[in-house]
């Protein structure tokens, strides 16, 4: 059982994969576990990463945009601004909802690009306040969990007939 949970963390840990993929790909394996288990263990996973992003991701990334290898030099610049478009994207939508709001919806919407890292890596650009972003991303990922185990849970019905 512990390895099917580490793959589970492992999964939700994953840049662009997160919950959002942990979750069906648990359910889709059919691994034996509670489904509530699976939903709990994959936003502990998700979440892990949340605070080293925040404080870290940024200075790495600075720090690798001026290295003279250029895979990883690409691969820097790619991952800021994709941080620098989300923030935008999140400064926009927050309008007449509040910043921290955005960035709640930013990652509850389980779309690709929007989540933990993404989130979290515009607040960090944004300079946002670190407990108001853990709040808003916690939040999110909670909302994103729900969404993604309710449609996973629906989809694997359908196609297995339960």
């Amino acid at each position: 059982m512990f390895w099917k949970l580490f793959i589970i963390i492992i999964i939700s840990m994953i840049p662009l994969i997160e919950l959002r993929g942990a979750i069906p790909i648990a359910i889709g394996m059919n691994i034996g576990l509670p489904e509530w288990l699976i939903l709990i263990i994959a936003i502990i996973g998700n979440i892990i990463p949340v605070p080293f992003i925040f404080f870290f991701a940024r200075k790495i990334l600075n720090w690798g945009s001026k290295q003279k290898w250029k895979p990883f030099k690409q691969f820097c610049n790619f991952c800021l601004k994709k941080g620098e478009k989300g923030g935008q994207k999140l400064l926009k939508k927050a309008g007449n909802y509040g910043t921290y709001f955005a960035l709640f919806l930013f990652v509850a919407i389980p779309l690709p690009g929007t989540g933990a890292w993404t989130g979290t890596l515009a607040a960090s650009i944004l300079n946002l306040d670190f407990k108001k972003t853990m709040v808003a991303i916690i939040a999110g990922v909670l909302t994103a969990g729900l969404i993604m185990l309710a449609a996973s849970l629906g989809l694997f019905r359908i196609i297995l007939g339960n």
